[in-house]
This record gives structure tokens, C-alpha cells and sequence, in this order.
């Protein structure tokens, strides 16, 4: 299956400002945190409670340009936006802390 990669910081700032609640994890290729991580953020993309949030990633080290318009500091790191403004983001590779995150999110964007 795999996620969408957003690639360009033009595409990144076309996602977010789209009108729908996205989620971007935030990754390398290099860390073992995000290898391990990553299947779960992805396992929640298909989940059918979270329909209304569009899930993405963006390798670091091939966007830097996306990664320093949006601060990153230490990976993973997931950030979520809501009509082009980041409205949270969790750094580590935290599960649970992740699941809780975007469940909050979900339900704070059903209308």
C-alpha cells in the first residue's frame, strides 16, 4: 500500500491548504525510531474512523526545503494541519502518544 510521499514544497503547501486535516510523519530513511513507527501511522491511514484526515509523509533528507519551512528538529516527528495551519505535532516514536494524537484530531474535525 505505502503512503503518499509529498516531494516539493509546492505540493506540501497545496496538501495542506486543500481544506482537509492532514497528518505528515516526518522521516528518514537512516532512523530506526521512524522504520519502526511508520507501519503504525500507517495502519491508522486505512482505518475507517479516520476517512476525513488525509494521511502523507516526507523523507527529510530528500525535502529539506519542506523540512526547514516547518522546523524539524528530530525524527519522527508528525505534524498536524487543519486549513493550512499546524494545529500540533508530535516528536518520537510514541504509539500510543501517536494513536491518542490522531484520534483527538479525528473527532475534533468531524462536523
Amino acid at each position: 500500500m505505502g503512503l503518499p510521499v509529498i516531494k516539493s514544497l509546492a505540493e506540501f503547501t497545496e496538501i495542506i491548504n486543500r481544506g482537509r486535516p492532514v497528518i505528515i510523519d516526518f522521516t528518514a530513511t537512516w532512523c530506526g525510531p521512524c522504520r519502526v513507527i511508520g507501519p503504525i501511522f500507517e495502519k491508522f491511514s486505512g482505518q475507517a474512523q479516520f476517512s476525513g484526515v488525509d494521511f502523507y509523509k516526507i523523507d527529510v533528507d530528500d525535502s529539506p526545503d519542506i523540512s526547514q519551512e516547518v522546523g524539524i528538529r528530530a525524527m519522527p516527528t508528525f505534524m498536524v494541519f487543519n486549513n493550512g495551519n499546524k494545529v500540533d505535532d508530535l516528536v518520537g516514536a510514541d504509539p500510543k502518544a501517536l494513536e491518542v494524537g490522531i484520534v483527538q484530531f479525528a473527532l475534533c474535525t468531524r462536523s
